[in-house]
């Protein structure tokens, strides 16, 4: 097998159908593939739809709620192929981009991972390659200059380049190096997973390929959720990059990123207060989560509340009695 679509998904029903047709849509001939799809304890009738429209792909089910992490490393170690091409469910490819990615790494010897330029839904390209978080990649945030000196990727045409981490939500990697490293980190839960999984791959002596032909959309429907979720996201996206500092950094680095990454949200916060529809109060909780990352509740903990509303319901049915379903769906959120 040379290819498996690795497909997580938590109740993203119809990104979920999208990103399956796309798959479907633009699939290269001649390529011997195959379709995983790890549902992470939805409840949307996400894994039901699929397996009515798509019989062909293999609908892994988890029964409890899991961070992104854990579940990339389960449905890798589950897939046959020789390549295993890393899809969020609300990534969409557009024609050629997995041709594009396989083509990089059968020139490249020396690479283990290509990353597809991203776009919004508009089709634009946003950012989605990054030289690896050291204290000079702070300072140059801290100083508002990370588009220029952080950001490798610039949306433009043009051949695979080297760069140090790529997003992961349309992500190929080379399946035995994956598994010389160990996989994803499940600590992370979600945010920075990648970015740790990489900087693993790339020490042990791998190269890291942005490829600007190969394009896919990002729906990104957590960023655009303004629910009560996002505080959580917040929180967890702090928790993440802290722990990933933590990991490759010296305890000084350590501190002196958490002061320069609240400091840098400051004047975002300050700008925020005179803009028509600014949001200061989202700048401060940035501030405030970078210098005391551990502390508030992230994702990880309504995954944990959202297993246990679920063990929960489950006792409540086979005692007979009819569960609180508005229990498990506030744990979730």
């Amino acid at each position: 097998m040379e290819l498996s679509y690795c497909v997580v998904n938590t109740n993203g029903r119809d990104f979920l159908l999208e990103c399956l047709r796309s798959i479907r849509r633009t699939r290269p001939q001649g390529i011997e593939s195959e379709v995983l799809v790890l549902d992470n304890a939805s409840d949307d009738g996400s894994a039901e739809a699929v397996e009515a429209e798509f019989p062909e792909v293999r609908v892994i089910r988890r029964d409890r709620r899991a961070g992104l992490a854990e579940n990339n490393s389960l449905i890798m170690r589950e897939a046959k192929g020789r390549l295993c091409l890393l899809l969020n469910e609300d990534s969409e490819l557009t024609d050629g981009a997995v041709t594009e990615l396989l083509a990089a790494l059968q020139r490249d010897a020396g690479a283990a991972v290509a990353g597809a330029q991203l776009l919004d839904p508009d089709r634009n390209p946003i950012p989605c390659a990054w030289r690896f978080p050291g204290l000079a990649t702070v300072t140059a945030q801290a100083l508002l200059l990370h588009r220029r000196l952080v950001t490798q990727s610039d949306g433009g045409d043009g051949p695979p380049r080297k760069v140090g981490w790529v997003q992961s939500c349309t992500m190929l990697v080379r399946h035995q190096v994956a598994e010389s490293v160990g996989y994803l980190d499940p600590d992370f839960f979600v945010y920075s997973e990648e970015v740790d999984f990489q900087k693993r791959i790339h020490d042990a002596g791998w190269r890291i390929l942005h490829v600007p032909r190969a394009r896919a959309i990002h729906h990104e429907q957590l960023a655009t959720d303004r629910s009560g979720g996002a505080r959580r996201r917040i929180v967890q996206f702090h928790r993440g990059r802290d722990l990933y500092m933590q990991k490759h950094h010296s305890e000084p680095v350590v501190l002196l990123s958490r002061i320069l990454w609240a400091a840098s949200y400051v004047p975002r916060a300050i700008a925020a207060l005179f803009m028509r529809d600014g949001d200061p109060g989202t700048y401060w909780l940035h501030a405030r989560q970078a210098l005391m990352p551990n502390q508030g509740e992230g994702m990880r903990e309504a995954a944990e509340a959202y297993n246990l509303a679920r063990s929960a319901d489950a006792a409540t049915e086979s005692s007979g009695q009819v569960p609180d379903r508005s229990s498990s769906r506030a744990a979730a959120s």
